[in-house]
């Protein structure tokens, strides 16, 4: 395709969305290998040479948050003189890992519109989970590329802007997906099954988002993986199948498109590009060098326990954490008050040892073929809100690891936003609160959810 004139987008990979304006000006998330999370995560479709030059040429990189499949290692090697911008996360450790390694960094201000070319500007929003949505202003048409952050009470500011605009397309994760650690087990040994992996319509998720941001458009984004290990392979059953994202939509006033999509921001014209599939085989882990035989060496567990002990805002959450490694358990205490929960991960040692030493916990979680049993009250079924919040968000990417670096961590959100973060964590412990009085998979927590999210979109 000539680009010589175009001005508009295209998405493309997982969630990387190509801004043109007459020449490519901007590409976000780019992940053009085939494998992330140690091997376990592999892409669904391939990127054809023509997007691949796109995302070369682009002259700005925006990173929406550290999940290799958003910052990937060695496509950003390839990248190096690029205009690298961040969203402004507490902590900042995208930023400086990436200028350590000589990377031309730029922390952009958030809710504050930037130009980058006489047709294309941006609009970032970060959020207390070290995600962040970008909103890009091409030839007035608004696109909302929340790939796969959640509405952690800026969702106002978003609606808000989008307002302004006729035309509006929506970019984000949809359907069911293994997005986070599923793994897991009960006591028994059964297999215990997240709500959020737990498969419902497509389409009615889809509806209430493009209601909700008032989109006239929708293409669906950030949820483009499928599982390849032999020992994650098992999650590729709940994913949600391209042909099912329609399954319920039933907004007269947006048009919902199918992923990988152009979009022409002078003629408003919507095609698909329609990338091939990539060939999906079971691969060992030893492929990727985890031998689930290794065992754990003296050195290694003092590592562990430091990584986790070093963490103080844990201990008031967890009272112990077991790691199973190649047949044998170690375990760290956390808390000598009386049991209130605790976890069980049995894991790989390579694996494990590199996110320990590399901090980056997330990493292992979402693999998802680290088996993980919940002992306790865990009355979510889900390592949120009491482990994975601490370890992987707050700790890990936020820097934030005793209690008064936490304090200090949400006053910084909170002072950008007083009344939208209020307001959200009120409403993520209200949540809580109702999932322990009425349960977490039953009709009245439905109910009640439904009757919120009517109220919310009003």
């Amino acid at each position: 395709m000539d680009y010589g004139d175009f001005i508009g987008f295209e998405t493309i990979g997982n969630a990387t969305l190509i801004a043109i304006d007459k020449k490519p000006i901007l590409a976000t998330d780019p992940w053009l290998a085939r494998d992330a999370f140690f091997g376990s995560f592999v892409r669904t479709n391939e990127i054809p040479e023509v997007q691949r030059q796109l995302i070369l040429d682009a002259p700005f990189i925006w990173l929406s948050h550290g999940h290799p499949d958003h910052i990937d290692a060695a496509t950003m090697e390839r990248l190096q003189g690029k205009n690298i911008l961040l969203p402004d996360h507490v902590g900042n450790r995208i930023r400086d890992d990436l200028a350590a390694e000589g990377f031309k960094v730029r922390v952009l201000k958030n809710c504050e519109w930037v130009q980058l070319s006489e047709n294309i500007k941006i609009y970032c929003i970060s959020d207390y989970f070290q995600d962040a949505v970008l909103l890009v202003n091409i030839n007035g048409r608004l696109i909302v590329n929340t790939n796969d952050a959640s509405d952690l009470g800026r969702g106002s500011f978003v609606k808000k802007e989008a307002r302004k605009f006729d035309k509006v397309y929506l970019l984000k994760l949809f359907g069911t997906g293994v997005g986070d650690m599923a793994n897991m087990f009960d006591e028994q040994g059964n297999r215990v099954l997240p709500p959020s992996i737990q498969k419902k319509p497509a389409g009615k998720q889809i509806e209430f988002y493009t209601r909700l941001f008032g989109a006239t458009d929708v293409i669906p984004f950030s949820s483009f993986h499928a599982y390849q290990r032999t020992d994650s392979f098992w999650a590729n059953e709940f994913r949600t199948k391209i042909e099912e994202l329609d399954d319920g939509f039933s907004n007269a006033n947006c048009t919902l498109h199918l992923p990988f999509a152009r979009a022409d921001c002078e003629s408003d014209c919507v095609e698909n590009i329609n990338p091939p599939l990539l060939d999906l085989q079971a691969v060992d882990p030893t492929e990727f060098g985890d031998d689930w035989a290794d065992r754990l060496d003296e050195t290694d567990k003092k590592l562990i326990e430091k990584y986790f002990k070093d963490i103080g805002t844990i201990s008031d959450q967890i009272n112990f954490i077991n790691l199973v490694v190649g047949g044998e358990t170690m375990t760290i205490e956390l808390s000598k008050k009386k049991f209130i929960r605790g976890i069980t991960f049995e894991t790989p040692r390579a694996s494990l040892m590199t996110t320990v030493s590399e901090e980056i916990f997330d990493d292992l979680l979402i693999g998802n073929f680290t088996k993980t049993t919940l002992h306790g009250d865990w009355s979510e079924q889900s390592l949120h809100p009491y482990f994975t919040p601490y370890v992987a968000k707050y700790a890990d990417n936020g820097r934030a690891k005793t209690k008064a670096e936490l304090d200090a961590y949400f006053e910084a959100y909170r002072a950008r936003a007083p009344l939208a973060y209020i307001l959200n964590r009120f409403e993520r412990g209200s949540e809580r609160r109702l999932r322990k009085f009425v349960g977490t998979n039953t009709a009245a927590l439905q109910l009640s959810k439904k009757i919120y999210l009517f109220l919310k979109r009003a």
